[in-house]
């Protein structure tokens, strides 16, 4: 399931970046949360997080979405 997340969440930023390239996804699980860490290049930071953090609260709600039957806490951090 976490290389699913990890592919959902790089293929979104991808999709949104100027910089495809630069986009990078790690993700670091323990027993009860999933913590998906997401960088992007300092120019496309803006283009990611949206006007008021809407983009990104979309990702979240994507990823959580995605991964609502797992039973664990997933959450994404733009770094």
């Amino acid at each position: 399931m976490n290389s699913n997340v990890q592919e959902l969440v790089a293929y979104i930023a991808r999709s949104l970046v100027r910089d495809p390239d630069a986009v990078k996804v790690v993700v670091t699980e323990n027993d009860a949360s999933v913590l998906v860490e997401l960088s992007v290049a300092p120019e496309d930071m803006g283009r990611v997080i949206g006007k008021q953090g809407r983009t990104a609260k979309a990702i979240r709600t994507v990823v959580k979405s995605a991964t609502s039957l797992d039973g664990r806490r997933y959450s994404v951090e733009i770094l």
